[in-house]
């Protein structure tokens, strides 16, 4: 990994750390707009934890969740006045799905309905979070979208629209608003901001497999009504080597099931577990993605490239936690 390309001609292992660097520069590096285009990243969440307390009688499960935000993340504009509608770009822009089930379309819509004379435009999404992988992509970008169409339109962050809209295009939108670290309790509707999450170092890990989020709570088995384990979430303690002691005492509950469904989830998870570099190795959100916590970036770095090496065809990026 560490030699030298001969003069005029770059190594495949140059081109392979070229691809697994930190923050790598195809996801720091915004999709092209128009100079008009306000502009929105979309982090993806992680759930650094995600307890699952129970499940409530209208169906949906009650969880509690302590999250984080990655610097990975898909970029958003939108052209003020251009005709309706999203165009998706991006690696992984063919399984984000078809335009009228968009995330972002859907944001934009409830909006609409709470603010009369909404002004709108084009989106382009630039789709660089893997689908279907528990790191809350599409909620990102909807809430990317609200936050566009709030500048759009001179609404203050803090408009209760703002937040109605989020809740009913979906659970996770509302944490993805304001992304920064929080609490999640119930469906999601509950949210503790202002939690001191120090910056952690780590990787994340998907082997490229679709892992819906019905499908893997359905997996878990639990009967409207019915109590999981109830054990609530003290508040995180804000130096890191105490918030990831205490992190090695949570768990996610959604892990078990969704090993069940997907063996290569188990398989990733070996992988980091098994690196010295790895203080904590959890799964996020309802998978497939998994993640590990390390020291720092260059230990971060170390085994985002270890990782790809062993499997080249997954999708690996070191990152930064907030």
């Amino acid at each position: 990994m560490s030699r030298q390309p001969s003069v005029g001609r770059e190594t495949g292992s140059m081109q392979h750390l070229r691809a697994t660097r930190h923050d790598s520069r195809a996801d720091r590096q915004p999709a092209i707009a128009p100079p008009t285009a306000l502009a929105e990243r979309a982090p993806a969440k992680i759930n650094l934890s995600l307890h699952v307390l129970g499940r409530r009688l209208d169906g949906f499960h009650a969880l509690e969740s302590l999250v984080a935000f990655s610097g990975v993340a898909d970029h958003l504009t939108l052209e003020p006045g251009a005709s309706a509608g999203v165009e998706t770009e991006g690696p992984f822009s063919a399984a984000a799905g078809p335009e009228d089930g968009n995330l972002v379309l859907k944001a934009e819509r409830a909006l609409a309905r709470r603010v009369p004379g909404l002004r709108s435009g084009r989106f382009r999404l630039s789709k660089r979070i893997p689908v279907a992988a528990g790191l809350g992509g599409g909620s990102a970008d909807a809430a990317a979208a609200l936050r566009l169409l709030a500048r759009l339109n001179g609404l203050d962050a803090a408009d209760e629209r703002l937040a109605e809209a989020a809740a009913e295009t979906g659970s996770d939108v509302p944490v993805c608003l304001d992304p920064r670290a929080a609490i999640l309790r119930g469906r999601g509707e509950h949210i503790e901001r202002g939690v001191d999450v120090p910056p952690l170092a780590a990787v994340l890990v998907n082997p490229r497999a679709l892992l819906p989020t019905p499908k893997v709570f359905a997996a878990l088995g639990l009967s409207p009504g019915q109590a999981h384990r109830e054990d609530p979430h003290a508040p995180p303690p804000g130096h890191r080597d105490a918030l990831i002691h205490a992190l090695c005492g949570c768990r996610n509950d959604l892990e078990a099931p969704a090993l069940g469904l997907e063996p290569l989830v188990g398989e990733a998870l070996a992988l980091l577990r098994a690196a010295p570099q790895t203080r904590l190795a959890r799964m996020s959100g309802s998978g497939a993605t998994v993640f590990a916590i390390v020291a720092d970036r260059k230990a971060a770095g170390a085994l985002a490239r270890t990782v790809q090496a062993a499997r080249p065809s997954w999708w690996v990026r070191a990152t930064i936690l907030r």
